[in-house]
């Protein structure tokens, strides 16, 4: 049962993973936007505190996201844009 979901999964999401992987970058307004939209860490892991004392940690999840590595590769090609065509500075996205 679990081979038959995992397989379902896979087929249904690879078109997703495909596109994603397709889209090119090509202005530098999208390649912003790309940068401000995709997050460099994930949002997700904190530590909860109680004075001073961390009572709990929360992992980061994003892992757990199918699409996690087409989105940081989407990202890392929007920030090469900027760099390399566009010859910005991106401290401001890291």
């Amino acid at each position: 049962m679990i081979c038959l979901l995992n397989r379902l999964t896979t087929t249904l999401l690879h078109p997703i993973d495909d596109w994603l992987e397709s889209i090119e970058i090509r202005s530098s307004h999208q390649a912003r936007w790309f940068c401000r939209v995709i997050p460099a860490r994930c949002p997700f892991a904190r530590d909860v505190k109680l004075f001073n004392h961390t009572l709990l940690h929360i992992p980061p999840l994003c892992k757990l996201n199918p699409f996690y590595e087409q989105l940081m590769q989407l990202r890392l090609k929007a920030l090469t844009y900027l760099v390399d065509e566009c010859r910005e500075d991106i401290t401001m996205y890291c």
